[in-house]
């Protein structure tokens, strides 16, 4: 049994490895020379699934919690990865790859609830609190919770109904990493092109 999961983590850290390896921008001059493989799976994984938090990423992986808090501490000091805190996670980032708002948006997709919201919001901006808890199968005090988070994080106004405050970012993080959501996400995202509104 040890040595199936050995070798399922081994065939897991070679996938993120090889997504690393053959992405030059994910890591910096001194990663070409490291050949560990945990973090060269790190490497790949991060810029795939950004704001992805401490616990996922070490399960997602295959790792121990040392091993997995070791190579984060040494790739954030080596500035190829930066990191949050957001409640009670702490989120990890491509350095030098998102802004603040970026990141509490990332931050938010991660989450299932405030990801349905900004979802349906996207496909349908018309849509009431009665409709978001239907749509998510959540009740209504959930909905106004998630509601008032997004509110705080600027990314939700609540003056007249439910509005996103930036729609175009949002939609544009959902677009670049639906995969690494939901199939809700990969399924907005294949329908992006109609949402998008070109005025000029």
């Amino acid at each position: 049994m040890t040595e199936e999961v050995d070798e399922r983590k081994r065939r897991t850290l070679r996938r993120f490895a090889a997504v690393g390896a053959a992405a030059p921008f994910v890591g910096t001059a001194s990663a070409a020379d490291d050949t560990n493989e945990t973090r060269e799976a790190i490497r790949g994984y991060v810029p795939a699934t950004p704001g992805a938090h401490f616990s996922k990423l070490r399960d997602d992986l295959r790792l121990g919690t040392g091993e997995a808090q070791h190579h984060l501490r040494k790739l954030e000091a080596d500035g190829e990865i930066e990191s949050a805190k957001d409640a009670d996670y702490r989120r990890y980032f491509p350095a030098g790859r998102f802004d603040d708002l970026d990141k509490c948006a990332l931050g938010y997709l991660r989450r299932k609830t405030p990801r349905g919201m900004i979802l349906t919001l996207l496909s349908d901006p018309a849509a009431t609190g009665a409709d978001l808890a239907d749509a998510l199968g959540v009740s209504r005090p959930t909905i106004s919770a998630a509601a008032g988070d997004l509110a705080a994080a600027g990314l939700l106004d609540r003056t007249d109904g439910y509005e996103l405050t930036e729609p175009e970012r949002l939609l544009t993080l959902v677009v670049r990493y639906a995969d690494s959501f939901d199939a809700d996400a990969v399924a907005l995202a294949d329908e992006a092109a109609t949402l998008v509104r070109y005025d000029p």
